[in-house]
């Protein structure tokens, strides 16, 4: 991977600047995403607002436990897996395929080609969500978390996914921009984990399962790696484009990137098993996960470092650009969810957390405040852009701002100040388990709440972009050119 050495040219290196075509190219570029990219977050947000709204169901079973509880379907130990599920891999995975599909396209200087087999791919994507999602409502499930999808449907999305980044990765071989920016590395990253630990962990969970507590290990890698290593570094990747695009300034230092890039593949991929923490399994692997997981604070601090001094005297810029406040606020939540990860993997905070809700919010603030904000700035940059319409309010996109930051604020808060509160009264080996439940009723009605303020701003969102769309279809659309034309015809006709 070639880079410019930094002391041979005047101004700042392509491997520091985050777009580095022209403007007509990238128009260019732009329009060859359109479709695949609709197709792609379309399906992304209707899935998202089914896992919120199936997630806002779990909660409330959590102090109402008779609330539907005489449909078998919305019971809690299937309701729960399913919003999980949806909000996984129906919409942070394809909505970060999206972007993925747009940075590689944009950095490489590159028209996104091959676009049949990639809009063909995310409809069997969808297909496979839906088959699994109905298949964990049914009934049918594996009972490992967020692996739940029955083994029919797995396949599909290996499959789909498959294609999917096969058509990137030769668009990206194709690229005319050869020097790498540092967003290319982590989602070339995403793009060979996935397949890899997706794949591992359904052979040895579901198709051929393996034995005993071993089972227990292989699901606590899987979904520390599956947040760590496919979701994580997409979203950096785009936080790493974003904070230098919308500051005007290059990246700070592309080799202290670098070093915060390998360092947090090589330890997120040992620090999976801190869950198992005093289980029944050798001692030595959750030590070793307890070390890998506490130098997780070295890639921590470099990407905290370069994003820090990159936009150092231009963070008042987000005061007016709302995409760049969105990116800035996923990028605090992934800082403050990774220190808060790396303290949970310590054995003395472990033994009053295990078994709580703190791990549960840790787990919320990083897919609904890193990943799902940051992904929300990217949607709200780069439509305007594929569609050549911008968005109708900025109003809405101020009210799904707050509201989302409002809503993760409020459910993390809730559920970790009530987890730490469980915690230690689990503690007492006399305390009961009936009254240390009920104690928790207030901390999760407020975490209800913040549910529903995440929903809101999802249905901001929607309207805003159910706008966009009809102005896009009246004005590029020749249906709607032409069902338009008639009704003037019609209207002449008939005064």
């Amino acid at each position: 991977m070639s880079v410019p050495d930094p002391s041979t040219v005047a101004s700042p290196p392509p491997a520091t600047r985050p777009d580095p075509v022209p403007r007509d190219a990238a128009a260019e570029i732009d329009a060859s995403c359109r479709w695949p990219l609709l197709l792609l977050w379309i399906g992304a947000l209707k899935w998202l607002a089914l896992g919120t709204v199936l997630s806002l169901l779990a909660n409330i079973k959590f102090h109402s436990p008779d609330f539907l509880a005489d449909c078998s379907w919305l019971t809690y130990g299937r309701v729960r897996p399913a919003a999980l599920n949806a909000l996984l891999y129906g919409f942070a995975s394809p909505a970060g395929i999206g972007v993925l599909l747009w940075m590689l396209s944009r950095l490489g200087g590159v028209r996104l080609n091959y676009q049949v087999p990639i809009f063909t791919s995310a409809l069997v994507w969808n297909f496979g969500v839906l088959i699994g999602v109905l298949g964990i409502l049914g009934g049918d499930t594996t009972g490992f978390e967020w692996l739940e999808m029955p083994g029919y449907a797995s396949p599909i999305l290996f499959v789909a996914f498959l294609l999917l980044t096969l058509c990137a990765l030769v668009n990206f071989h194709y690229r005319a921009e050869r020097s790498l920016y540092v967003s290319q590395w982590y989602l070339l990253a995403a793009v060979f984990c996935f397949p890899w630990i997706y794949s591992a962990a359904n052979y040895l969970l579901v198709f051929d399962p393996v034995r005993g507590t071993l089972q227990a290990a292989i699901a606590a890698w899987f979904g520390n790696n599956l947040l760590g290593l496919w979701l994580t570094p997409i979203g950096l990747a785009a936080i790493f484009y974003f904070i230098p695009k919308l500051t005007g300034r290059p990246l700070y230092n592309y080799w202290l990137a670098v070093f915060g890039f390998w360092t947090l593949v090589v330890f997120t991929n040992w620090s999976g098993l801190t869950p198992l923490i005093g289980g029944p399994v050798p001692r030595w692997m959750p030590s070793t996960s307890v070390v890998a997981n506490l130098l997780l604070v070295v890639p921590l601090v470099a990407v905290a470092l370069n994003w820090h001094l990159t936009a150092k005297g231009e963070l008042h810029k987000a005061r007016n650009d709302l995409v760049l406040r969105f990116v800035l606020a996923g990028a605090a939540c992934y800082l403050l969810a990774g220190l808060l990860g790396i303290l949970l993997g310590l054995r003395e905070v472990s033994g009053v957390t295990q078994f709580t809700f703190v791990p549960v919010a840790r787990t919320q603030l990083a897919l609904h405040g890193f990943i799902g904000l940051t992904l929300f700035g990217c949607l709200y940059h780069i439509l305007p852009r594929v569609t050549g319409i911008e968005w109708p309010s900025a109003r809405l996109i101020r009210i799904h701002f707050w509201a989302s930051i409002g809503g993760v604020g409020l459910m993390f808060l809730a559920l970790t100040i009530g987890g730490v509160l469980q915690g230690f009264r689990m503690k007492n080996p006399n305390a009961e388990f009936v009254p240390i439940a009920r104690s928790l009723i207030p901390f999760v009605g407020n975490a209800t709440i913040g549910w529903v303020a995440l929903l809101a701003g999802q249905v901001a969102l929607g309207g805003n972009l159910f706008g966009l769309l009809r102005r896009y279809c009246e004005k590029s659309c020749p249906v709607c050119e032409w069902l338009k034309c008639c009704g003037k015809s019609a209207a002449g006709r008939n005064p």
